[in-house]
């Protein structure tokens, strides 16, 4: 029996007919309450500060992943958002192979700190970035919704 092909993960460089319905797939698998907006999407690929990388199997988009980085005056931070695989492909390594990718280049760009949330009900997705190295924080977040 043969290993499953692995994910190829690529920055999102243009926005396309075949980003655009990637997105529209896999972001109600994010949010029930994300709706698709392709100039915003085009923003977030147009940013100097947001890189979104996308992961393919077999040639296909199956997943999904923001990176963001800025500059404040301690440092270099960076936050990843909205993490996502296709149901169909989950447990075949591609979120891995995301946050593999946002931790390599985070290193490139000098990033001292890189952070992500996650809702606790989300045990599989949070073992796997206590696997890649991220720890738990004993910090509190706060959300302006205004």
């Amino acid at each position: 029996m043969s290993a499953q092909p692995s994910a190829v993960v690529e920055v999102a460089a243009a926005v396309d007919d075949e980003l655009v319905d990637a997105v529209v797939g896999l972001l109600p698998q994010l949010s029930s309450s994300a709706t698709f907006d392709r100039a915003l999407l085009e923003r977030v690929v147009a940013s100097e500060a947001a890189t979104l990388f996308v992961a393919r199997l077999d040639g296909a988009i199956v997943g999904m992943a923001t990176l963001v980085a800025y500059a404040i005056p301690t440092g270099v931070r960076g936050h990843i958002d909205d993490v996502v695989v296709d149901e169909s492909t989950r447990g075949r390594g591609v979120a891995r192979s995301l946050l593999e990718a946002m931790i390599a280049r985070s290193a490139e760009l000098g990033i001292r700190t890189l952070d992500l949330t996650s809702r606790p009900s989300r045990v599989a997705a949070i073992r796997l970035y206590e696997s890649v190295g991220f720890v738990r924080r004993d910090t509190n977040t706060f959300r302006f919704a205004g």
